[in-house]
């Protein structure tokens, strides 16, 4: 694993840096844990544009991936092969198990320094060793464990520390119970202690140095030139014109870009202990 540098031998390959993905499996996915998925290219049922710079791209499936692993509840499963995934940035693994004597297979997400023949062990009623891809409840996790795909509600799945490279860190539990996890961004939040984790951190990390070199890669990711508001007029765009409107960045509709607050979800901000960074 890791970063791959080509040689400029055409001006689409000068300064590209990609993954080498030398060890991921080079066949197709496997088609029981997969499905088709149309392609919007931002528009709605009437074709009319909803989302800007969105465009068609290639075609790809979606792997079903097992977020909460229930159905690998209590069993020993083996890392058959890690696989390129297109539909997010870490890498996927292909479990084999055996449940009520019929051999079954699931995608995880992988974790970092996993090794093909490794075995994987479940438990949402026991605490389980701390070999990568186990996964267990929080309140079985020890203070200082980094771990990866952390759910934000009982049962719900994977919802914190997805993507490639991320993480999340228990730092310890409160007076109420739950356990208290520092998040990738920054943020220290409250979590229930039902709620489930897997040991280790997200494959891929190298994700973040990918240089794709030209525009038509990003074209063939679906996404669409954007051109600054800043370049626009003001009849365009709140911060066109040669004098910059005078005002903060906003976005097209006028609402502030920059240092402004998105979160509206007060139902949960109790769990929020230290906010993310900005």
């Amino acid at each position: 694993m890791g970063l791959k540098y080509y040689k400029p031998t055409s001006h689409g390959l000068r300064g590209k840096v990609g993954i080498d993905r030398s060890h991921l499996y080079k066949g197709s996915p496997l088609k029981s844990l997969t499905f088709g998925v149309s392609n919007s290219g931002g528009r709605n049922a009437q074709g009319r544009i909803t989302t800007d710079h969105r465009c068609s791209k290639h075609r790809k499936v979606l792997r079903i991936v097992s977020f909460n692993r229930k159905e690998l509840d209590g069993v020993f499963a083996k890392v058959e092969r890690f696989e390129y995934d297109p539909n997010r940035s870490a890498h996927l693994a292909l479990l084999s198990y055996e449940k009520d004597k019929k051999n079954m297979f699931s995608y995880v997400v992988a974790a970092k320094n996993m090794r093909i023949g490794d075995v994987v062990h479940t438990s949402y009623h026991e605490r389980v060793d701390y070999s990568l891809g186990n996964c267990m409840k929080l309140k079985y996790i020890k203070e200082g464990t980094v771990v990866y795909c952390v759910e934000s509600k009982i049962g719900k799945g994977a919802t914190y520390a997805r993507s490639a490279g991320t993480y999340a860190q228990v730092k310890g539990v409160d007076d109420s119970g739950m356990i208290i996890v520092g998040l990738s961004s920054g943020e220290i939040k409250k979590i229930h202690r039902e709620c489930t984790a897997c040991i280790g951190s997200v494959s891929n990390d190298d994700h973040s140095n990918i240089v794709l070199a030209k525009a038509g890669a990003n074209f063939l990711r679906g996404r669409r030139p954007r051109v600054r508001g800043i370049a626009m007029n003001p009849v365009d765009h709140p911060n066109g014109g040669r004098a910059n409107g005078g005002t903060h960045f906003k976005s097209p509709t006028g609402v502030y870009a920059k240092g402004g607050k998105t979160r509206r979800n007060k139902r949960t901000s109790f769990t929020i202990i230290k906010g993310r960074k900005r």
